[in-house]
């Protein structure tokens, strides 16, 4: 299957294949578990949003509600409070495109309604399907994550590539175009460290399913047990899971340590994907 070959996102256009897109991770929750949380404080989390642009992302992914595992569910008034105010100032930075980390289409829709421009769904229309009909009728692009509850699997990649056409295949019965899909393999969700590692190690599997490909691994639990790291430690681990998740195929990858990230991105482009000093130095 051929994945598409661009998608646009706001004002921006994703041009997939040539180069690797910085999503920055902003957790606008009290208890996220790579201790940057920043609830309540929007002065605070529009600074790191603008910061990460200055950096170079590419795209600011902000959410309301911890997805580690035991965190507390927290309400869609409460989830309100929390990414509103953020989505709706950083959306008035030039350039900025603005992702809603979300499994609740009422908070998605509130979200786009501030300025938003792209959905991810931590759990691929699996808790709430109408996340699907809101980006069809939206027009926007949908990351669909692969998740379960437990660890228990016959065979891990044959599940999760049945997940996670499943998941695709609901957002193309909704509306959704394919070029509007973007599929996650869910790194740390519902996964053990070994599943990870396997998955990443096989990540190019998941072009069969022909969409473009975003990768989350940054300061991940697989990281700390593989080095015996805390999470405030674990930047050289991210940038190795990140080069190798580029070298096998992903497209957007998710990171709190946007300008690191960004040069680890850029260096292994210039392996995977060509570079030219008569281009200035950039990937081609």
């Amino acid at each position: 299957m051929t994945t598409p070959k661009a998608t646009r996102c706001g004002g921006s256009e994703f041009v997939w294949g040539s180069r690797t897109y910085v999503m920055g991770i902003i957790n606008a929750t009290p208890d996220s578990f790579s201790g940057d949380g920043l609830a309540y404080n929007v002065d605070a989390a529009v600074e790191q949003g603008k910061r990460f642009l200055v950096e170079g992302a590419d795209i600011l992914d902000v959410g309301g509600e911890s997805t580690r595992p035991a965190s507390t569910p927290v309400s869609v008034e409460e989830e309100f409070r929390r990414v509103i105010p953020v989505v709706e100032r950083l959306a008035r930075e030039p350039g900025a495109v603005i992702s809603i980390d979300t499994y609740k289409a009422g908070v998605a829709e509130r979200a786009l309604d501030a300025g938003a421009s792209m959905l991810n769904d931590v759990w691929g229309l699996k808790h709430d399907p109408a996340l699907a009909e809101l980006a069809s009728r939206r027009g926007v692009p949908i990351v669909l994550m692969h998740n379960q509850s437990g660890t228990e699997y016959k065979n891990l990649l044959a599940d999760l590539l049945t997940s996670l056409r499943l998941s695709v295949e609901g957002a193309l019965k909704a509306g959704v175009s394919r070029e509007n899909i973007i599929i996650d393999p869910g790194i740390g969700f519902g996964k053990t460290a070994e599943h990870n590692l396997e998955v990443l190690r096989r990540l190019e599997d998941l072009q069969t399913l022909g969409q473009p490909l975003l990768v989350g691994t940054s300061r991940k639990s697989t990281i700390g047990l593989v080095l015996d790291l805390p999470v405030e430690e674990r930047l050289e681990g991210t940038a190795a899971t990140v080069a190798l998740a580029i070298a096998k195929g992903a497209d957007i990858v998710r990171v709190h340590d946007v300008k690191a990230m960004v040069r680890v991105c850029r260096m292994a482009d210039a392996i995977v994907r060509g570079w030219s000093r008569r281009e200035g130095g950039r990937t081609r």
